[in-house]
């Protein structure tokens, strides 16, 4: 069975990185562990913040790859503990985000088994951007590299 892509219109070009991104949400979702929330805390400021209780600084790690965030923790048995009742098990998990192009990672801190990762998401500047036209002379093969694009940033307001 073939799969039929939402951006195969031939109107949206250039959609191909959205298509993957898209593809990369679904597969990352999984069975809710551990819990978090997404806040805006400022204009351009967000934070996402996951209850990891139990797990140490030592056992977390975040990572940033190809507008992914990575949340990562780890936990391991203590080999010389012996338990009468075990309610608490020690497990690992992996939580992803994707993260919108230009977003930035500016602090990451865990306190009271809560880790909280702040965002920044900068003010967006329109581009405006004069395409020249040219044409081309009989006898000569068209090229189909511009020669010249003006861009200019406007306030976007």
């Amino acid at each position: 069975m073939s799969h039929v892509s939402l951006f195969s219109s031939p109107l949206l070009l250039g959609f191909d990185r959205v298509e993957r991104m898209l593809d990369r949400v679904a597969k990352s979702a999984n069975d809710g562990y551990p819990p978090y929330n997404i806040e805006q805390i400022g204009e351009h400021s967000l934070r996402i913040t996951l209850a990891v209780a139990g797990f140490t600084q030592d056992q977390l790690s975040v990572s940033l790859e190809d507008n992914q965030l990575t949340i990562r923790g780890k936990q391991v048995d203590e080999a010389n503990r012996v338990y009468l009742h075990r309610g608490i098990a020690a497990r690992q998990f992996q939580r992803s985000f994707v993260i919108a192009e230009g977003i930035q990672i500016s602090a990451a801190r865990l306190d009271n088994g809560l880790l909280h990762i702040d965002l920044l998401r900068p003010k967006a500047a329109n581009l405006v951007r004069n395409i020249e036209i040219t044409s081309t002379k009989a006898g000569q093969p068209a090229n189909g590299a511009a020669s010249q694009v003006d861009a200019t940033t406007v306030d976007a307001r």
